[in-house]
């Protein structure tokens, strides 16, 4: 992790500011993205002396590529872009909006999207990079229905994520691309949801942001 340039969307709170925590305090230097200039100023504060705060909406493009720029000014090179930004929802696939659906696959995928192809080219110039799309189970086991169309999103990010994996394996060897799919985890993601729901932190066996963060800075020291 030492002196490794690791940008993280949706950082202004839970698991974004738990890693940018973690990377900050194993020597990395975290840059932290998202919309709420306060709470992003925070938690890049308690992420060490070299930690960047870049205020952006990772569903425009052109923000994206925006704190790529930053990134780039301030450190010269990224090594790791960790796809985090999301939103859930509460409302079973009947009552469905086209707003609704429209929302969920622009936060939840097409921000991914747009990070994924705003730094790929600069990881092909290097041979080298990591990109880690945090996903979730319900991408892969989507039992809690009201969660429909984030659940549909998910499997979306998990299919964009193997085929970039499939697409690199053979001309770019030192690119990896990752998938974490934490389960329910304690942070203001419920309350958070579009049309409400639950506190996921007062969910039964949730995982702490924490917890999910070790697992990613994991997945950045063993691609």
């Amino acid at each position: 992790m030492k002196n490794k340039i690791v940008v993280i969307t949706g950082a202004s709170s839970g698991i974004g500011a738990a890693l940018a925590h973690l990377v900050g305090t194993q020597g990395g230097r975290p840059v932290l993205v998202g919309r709420r200039e306060r709470e992003l100023h925070d938690a890049a504060a308690k992420s060490g002396p070299d930690a960047l705060a870049v205020v952006a909406d990772v569903t425009r493009r052109e923000d994206v590529r925006r704190v790529l720029d930053a990134a780039l000014a301030r450190f010269g090179h990224v090594d790791v872009w960790v796809n985090n930004a999301g939103r859930g929802i509460t409302r079973p696939i009947a009552e469905l909006t086209d707003e609704d659906f429209d929302e969920m696959m622009l936060v939840n995928v097409k921000s991914a999207l747009y990070g994924m192809q705003a730094v790929l080219p600069h990881f092909q110039e290097r041979g080298r990079g990591h990109i880690i799309n945090v996903s979730s189970m319900l991408g892969r086991l989507p039992y809690v229905s009201i969660r429909s169309a984030y659940n549909a999103a998910k499997h979306a990010l998990n299919a964009l994520t193997t085929n970039l994996r499939m697409d690199l394996r053979e001309p770019f060897t030192e690119i990896h691309v990752s998938l974490v799919l934490p389960g329910a985890v304690a942070t203001e993601f419920g309350n958070n949801a579009r049309h409400g729901g639950m506190d996921s932190r007062k969910m039964p066996m949730a995982q702490s942001a924490e917890d999910v963060a070790a697992i990613i800075a994991d997945v950045i020291e063993k691609p």
